[in-house]
């Protein structure tokens, strides 16, 4: 399941699409109130989107964020990766996670890794500018 945190990520990002005017920044307020997400929320999701390369900020007067890439370079996978880190369903399929002794004789296993593979495929075939639409 997506959690808050990823739902805002992508709803920040969009506002960030819709409202860029050149190379001008959009202040955290301004997102915060079009998207009726808390300030002190916001300030949580920023972080890693900035660290990643996705948006940059500036401080001080004229300051905010903007986007790094046009919206089409931006693919919803990515940003819900980031954000919720591992997509996987289960826990034996996450990043890193210790081999599951049962793995061989799991009924559920392929359902788990087809559920897996489809939700990925889905989330990689979405950018931003499609969101936009």
């Amino acid at each position: 399941m997506i959690s808050t945190r990823g739902r805002y990520a992508l709803r920040v990002m969009i506002d960030l699409a819709e409202n860029r005017e050149g190379d001008s920044y959009i202040p955290m307020k301004d997102v915060a109130s079009r998207q009726d997400i808390s300030l002190k929320y916001l300030e949580r999701i920023l972080p890693p989107l900035t660290q990643n390369g996705y948006i940059e900020g500036a401080h001080g007067k004229g300051g905010g964020y903007r986007l790094t890439r046009e919206p089409s370079e931006y693919r919803v996978g990515d940003i819900l990766r980031l954000t919720e880190g591992d997509l996987a369903p289960v826990a034996c399929l996450e990043c890193g996670a210790k081999p599951c002794k049962r793995s061989e004789y799991c009924r559920t296993l392929p359902m788990w890794n087809e559920y897996y593979r489809i939700t990925n495929e889905y989330f990689e075939g979405i950018t931003l500018a499609d969101l936009m639409k």
